[in-house]
């Protein structure tokens, strides 16, 4: 049983803890600003190790109050329950007068934390919270939170981030050939060692799989009480190996050695809920077809798969794909793929409208190649009465008209740092 005592070592021991030597602002901070200058709870959710805690100390340090704070994240804390909050609080007070905000790192390992925060927004207090859990903090909140709350989802380092971490800047509209050469070596090097920020410091690959199995185990095996891990871990392999390919649950539960493929759904439902891998459904205007389309499945971070999964080497033009995938992601759009009898990569739809059709190759120097994108990406945009769309490749930088249709190709590097022209 916690006793204030040893709450109160808990509290000491985290506000030791130094923050990152390098921090880079992060784009999702801006999409913030307006709920947290106002009263509802906000809410950042995403996987593992981030960079949500280091972007809540951030958000704390611009604040006057930013004391209260805990990250439930602590094997200290395994018994803490919904009761120990009032306890909670009344340390706090104890420890740093009164103050107005609350600040709950990985908040979702505390069962019935949303009865107490809803207390606290009652009363006038301001509360952020981060968790990495996607359906079950959005199971409690719609309970008990609706109309309450902001909520940002924040992802590994995009590739903007990941120069400024590296301390690199590359104005696009006055780049030489050095510049363009250097540029796209860091692009690569992005691809290959994705956007976690330890990671990237130590490029230890041992801290990428101790944080897999940390999903695996903590997040998925543990939260849904998985009688064995190993049909899960068949499937998150198979996922991390295949980024981008086409895929049935029929035929990954051979694979997972399973007999019921509605196991395999609810696995990718549980690597969704803890960001692990997200499943692309091809477009259909009917939801029932959509369900039994095969579909496709990308992985959190292109580091993290070629660490788990094949080799980046092996497919680069399907980890392009990931690095696609994961911007528009994170950027909030609706993501479909497109097929009939040709194949366009990336349908984005808003307002329940496909706005734009996008097509990602490594490279379009072969005509058969070349040949196929094109005719990919025109099918979807005559589908969807588009007048324009994007090729993106390594390199390739042309328009292409075909009749009143119009072709950006662009490198991806560009398309990445280019947030005003990139839709």
């Amino acid at each position: 049983m916690l006793s204030k005592e040893a709450l109160r070592e808990v509290i000491a021991d985290q506000r030791r803890r130094k923050m990152p030597s390098r921090i880079v602002e992060r784009e999702a901070l801006a999409s913030m600003r307006k709920g947290i200058a106002g009263d509802a709870v906000v809410i950042l959710s995403g996987v593992r190790r981030c960079g949500k805690s280091t972007l809540l100390h951030a958000i704390r340090n611009e604040r006057k109050d930013g004391d209260y704070f805990l990250n439930f994240d602590d094997e200290r804390l395994i018994d803490f329950s919904v009761g120990d909050f009032q306890m909670l609080t009344e340390v706090f007070l104890e420890m740093f007068g009164k103050q107005e905000s609350f600040y709950f790192d990985e908040i979702q390992n505390v069962s019935g934390w949303e009865r107490f925060v809803r207390r606290l927004h009652d009363d006038g207090k301001k509360v952020f919270i981060t968790g990495s859990n996607a359906s079950m903090l959005s199971r409690e909140l719609g309970t008990h939170l609706t109309g309450r709350y902001v909520q940002t989802s924040l992802f590994p380092f995009s590739f903007l981030e990941f120069l400024s971490f590296r301390g690199k800047s590359f104005p696009l509209s006055r780049m030489g050939t050095e510049e363009k050469v250097a540029l796209r070596k860091e692009f690569l090097r992005y691809v290959r060692l994705g956007g976690f920020p330890e990671y990237l410091v130590s490029e230890n690959k041992d801290r990428l799989t101790f944080l897999y199995e940390n999903i695996l185990y903590r997040d998925i095996v543990v939260r849904h009480n998985l009688p064995d891990a190993r049909p899960l871990k068949e499937t998150a392999h198979f996922c991390a190996s295949n980024v981008g390919k086409e895929m049935s649950y029929n035929s990954i539960k051979r694979i997972a050695g399973l007999e019921n493929p509605s196991s395999i759904r609810e696995y990718f439902e549980y690597m969704e809920d803890s960001f692990l891998a997200f499943v692309l459904k091809r477009f259909d205007y009917s939801v029932k077809r959509q369900a039994y389309f095969n579909k496709k499945a990308y992985f959190i971070d292109t580091g993290l798969a070629n660490t788990v999964g094949f080799r980046f080497s092996r497919d680069r033009g399907r980890f392009l794909e990931n690095v696609i995938f994961l911007d528009l992601k994170a950027r909030g759009k609706e993501l479909f793929f497109h097929k009939n009898k040709r194949e366009c990569d990336f349908l984005v739809r808003e307002k329940g409208r496909v706005q734009a059709a996008i097509q990602v190759a490594q490279s379009l120097a072969k005509p058969a190649i070349y040949e196929r994108e094109l005719e990919g990406l025109l099918e979807a945009m005559e589908a969807h009465h588009l007048r324009e769309g994007y090729i993106l490749t390594e390199e390739e930088f042309r328009d292409v008209s075909v009749g009143k249709k119009r072709i950006s190709i662009r490198p991806i590097s560009h398309w990445l740092l280019d947030r005003e022209g990139c839709m």
